[in-house]
């Protein structure tokens, strides 16, 4: 089984030095891959705004920068975001940022996707929220092009390019994995018609783990797709939301986090994803002691799940 960590971007409060400690350090434990979440901005509570999931001031580094930087000082793990929110950003902006980190990485990029859910930040992005869904499936398909096609003809409802090229390719060119973030019926349909794999979170239990799958595979079937190549990813636990007092110490208990590793394994997933944010918020406050952290749980996990 896969293992991953979602980087956690409270680690730029000790510097630099010590987020490239975190990534090479993750890697030296012996992670498979790192993730990197995606917000620009984090709306306050205001009226007639829908309430917030997080804190205004979750320090959150820009995902693209981020992972440019961590694939300059590792070798081996492959990086990714879970997930960048596609429609808030330009897409051939998006096939360019990642055709090159995947080319300066020798192929290590994956590029996860979501719709998002923060309406304030849509409007501070000065970008449509109400058609989020829709823009995000022409998206992907325009990012497909850049990465594929020699000469770029696109003239979509939403985004354009035509007679355009992009160069340099990179080394996975179209194939270069999307895999598609959210646990609704219309990201199931995305999944199954566009995506390389499934980016699970708050999976609640076996039966809902399999009708989810079941749905994407529907999905790619009805867009004559094999859906056996489709890859399955599930966060272990992510943040506690406020009040969540028990989601607090979940990843500073090694068996319980051993156990949901092993439920996933059984419902189907490949990759298992822990959340450093979460494991700094369980009492392992500095990039020290979250490796010591992910280190110990690393050897548990591999004797729980491989």
């Amino acid at each position: 089984m896969k293992l991953a960590v979602e980087f956690p971007s409270v680690s730029h409060r000790e510097g630099a030095k010590l987020v490239a400690r975190m990534a090479q350090g993750i890697e030296e434990i012996g992670y498979d891959h790192i993730d990197i979440f995606d917000h620009v901005v984090m709306g306050y509570d205001v009226e007639g705004r829908s309430k917030s999931l997080y804190s205004p001031k979750m320090p959150i580094l820009e995902v693209v920068s981020a992972l440019s930087f961590i694939a300059a000082i590792t070798e081996r793990v492959t990086l990714g975001t879970e997930v960048l929110v596609l429609p808030q950003r330009q897409p051939v902006l998006v096939a360019k940022q990642f055709s090159t980190l995947d080319l300066l990485s020798n192929g290590r990029a994956r590029l996860g996707i979501g719709v998002g859910w923060q309406e304030s930040e849509f409007e501070a992005l000065s970008e449509e929220f109400a058609d989020r869904g829709v823009r995000t499936d022409e998206a992907i398909e325009l990012v497909r092009a850049c990465w594929r096609e020699e000469r770029i003809d696109f003239d979509g409802a939403y985004y354009k390019s035509v007679a355009m090229a992009m160069e340099p390719k990179s080394p996975q060119r179209g194939a270069l994995p999307i895999w598609v973030g959210g646990n609704t019926p219309p990201a199931f349909r995305r999944c199954g018609k566009y995506g390389d794999g499934w980016l699970a979170s708050r999976v609640t239990d076996a039966d809902f783990a399999n009708r989810s799958m079941d749905a994407i595979r529907e999905a790619a079937v009805k867009a004559d797709r094999d859906p056996e190549a489709i890859g399955w990813q599930s966060m272990i636990a992510p943040p506690p939301r406020p009040g969540d007092e028990a989601g607090k110490t979940f990843y500073a208990e090694p068996d319980r986090v051993a156990a949901r590793a092993a439920d996933l394994k059984e419902m189907g997933f490949e990759y298992v994803t822990l959340n450093a944010t979460a494991i700094f918020q369980s009492g392992a406050r500095g990039v020290e002691p979250m490796l010591e952290r992910l280190h110990s749980l690393h050897e548990r996990l591999r004797a729980a799940v491989g």
